[in-house]
């Protein structure tokens, strides 16, 4: 068993992006949309850097992260190593972080995981 506290906010980032990616995914399928064309545009509007700021935005407005989860963001906020050419710093380091907290609740807590995705999607 993997201890999400003793992981890095890079770490954390990485399997973050993936369920990040697969929630999307899934959420993309269950409505209904089955050409990989539509489904690839869809979920970039979730998955870019601007797509996360806009979900964390939201986590924000309604108040859902707790005091632990807050302090996972800051680690992944923290913790990016480079910048895409086309990226904005500010986007990029929130998605980071909101990654780390989806990396950290995969591992520490899947229905607190599942109700942060209710909150994005």
């Amino acid at each position: 068993m993997i201890d999400p506290v003793l992981l890095n906010g890079t770490s954390l980032s990485f399997v973050g992006d993936a369920v990040y990616s697969l929630y999307v995914r899934e959420h993309l399928v269950k409505k209904g949309l089955h050409r990989a064309n539509d489904l690839q545009k869809a979920a970039v509007s979730y998955v870019s850097a601007k797509g996360q700021r806009a979900a964390y935005d939201k986590l924000v407005e309604v108040g859902y992260l707790n005091e632990e989860e807050k302090e996972v963001f800051k680690r992944g906020r923290n913790a990016i190593g480079h910048i895409p050419k086309n990226g904005n710093l500010i986007d990029y380091s929130i998605a980071s972080g909101l990654e780390a907290v989806c990396g950290y609740l995969y591992f520490k807590d899947q229905e607190r995981l599942k109700g942060l995705f209710k909150v994005i999607l």
